[in-house]
């Protein structure tokens, strides 16, 4: 069992923590893998299933399952309290529409990369120095800004990489996208907004603690938090799906049954919301810098995840060997980074 806040840490729950964060970036990794294999739908029509999926269904069902009597839960508290989660979960939606159209154009190792380096960088070091500024001027926050920096210089590395394979023409993309320099500014706008999901969950920790204050253990409250953060994601997602499909006339896609296309949709759904729900749990089991140090190790298991799902949609066939050894360097300093974030946690 997690122990009560102020309670120590002991190996075994870091141990679980640890695991279940190493999972989240797993699932995470690979989100957005299905869309490569949607046929016959366009983006928006994935892209509104999927939002759908993730940001009303799938939420709002793992509160009620795991949070005992959620709609007192919420009644007992003030409006300004909803207030964090909601802002920061629209900020990062809009960073999510952005993300689905940078993977589309980058591919997902650079893409993921500068977006995820990014969000690391930020989604690290502001619940750090915002809530544990006693952590961040000690030994122990210098380990763990020394492990930030190694992850940055990783996803740099892991950028140039993937830029050159980019430069091969390896990496394919649509005749009607934009050029590289429109895409990676998207996606370094991306990654300033990204980490403001992790925001949610850590300056929004007033609905947790009240759902533990009505006999939820901390592992199950946040759950309550992700139907208030993901309703504010939800509207830019939507809405940006919708202008889309009206200017493109493609809602015609959803007449005369779905397809298989459909489930590409639920699937990258399922996966993403699977890994911020683990990573909401794994995250208290990391104890007091669960929403820091936490973030950029499941930050790190996303990009090595995402670039193995490179490596297995053929992206990297034909990149030269500069390309493959930088990508290979970089997930050597990213494990380096893994090991000094953790020892720090």
């Amino acid at each position: 069992m997690r122990p009560h806040p102020g309670e120590p840490l002991t190996l075994e729950h870091f141990r679980i923590g640890f695991a279940l964060t190493l999972l989240a970036g797993l699932l995470s990794g690979t989100c957005m893998l299905p869309m490569k294999y949607a046929r016959r739908w366009p983006w928006e029509c994935v892209w509104l299933v999927f939002s759908i999926v993730s940001l009303i269904i799938l939420p709002w069902a793992l509160a009620l399952k795991n949070v005992a009597d959620l709609p007192a839960v919420y009644r007992s508290l003030p409006l300004m309290t909803f207030a964090p989660s909601l802002l920061f979960g629209a900020g990062w939606g809009i960073a999510q529409v952005l993300f689905g159209l940078c993977i589309a154009r980058l591919g997902m190792a650079l893409g993921y990369a500068v977006i995820v380096g990014l969000g690391a960088l930020f989604g690290t070091l502001v619940p750090l120095l915002v809530k544990h500024r006693d952590v961040a001027a000690s030994y122990r926050g210098l380990i763990v800004f020394c492990g930030v920096a190694v992850m940055i210089v990783g996803v740099a590395l892991a950028a140039w990489a993937g830029r050159m394979r980019e430069k091969t023409g390896t990496a394919a993309r649509p005749a009607r996208e934009s050029g590289y320099s429109t895409a990676l500014g998207l996606a370094v706008l991306c990654g300033i907004l990204a980490p403001m999901l992790n925001y949610a969950f850590a300056f929004g920790d007033g609905i947790a603690r009240q759902a533990v204050r009505m006999g939820n253990s901390p592992e199950s409250a946040g759950y309550a938090v992700w139907p208030i953060a993901l309703l504010g994601g939800f509207v830019p997602n939507v809405s940006y799906a919708a202008v889309r499909l009206s200017r493109n006339g493609t809602w015609k896609f959803f007449r005369g049954g779905w397809g298989a296309d459909a489930w590409c949709g639920i699937a990258m759904g399922v996966l993403w919301m699977g890994a911020f729900a683990v990573y909401g749990v794994g995250s208290v089991y990391l104890g007091d810098l669960g929403t820091s140090v936490g973030w950029a190790l499941f930050q790190i298991f996303m990009i090595m995840t995402a670039n193995g799902s490179g490596l297995l949609t053929s992206e990297w066939r034909g990149a030269p060997p500069s390309a493959k050894y930088g990508m290979a360097a970089s997930l050597l300093l990213l494990a380096s980074a893994t090991f000094l974030l953790a020892s720090r946690s």
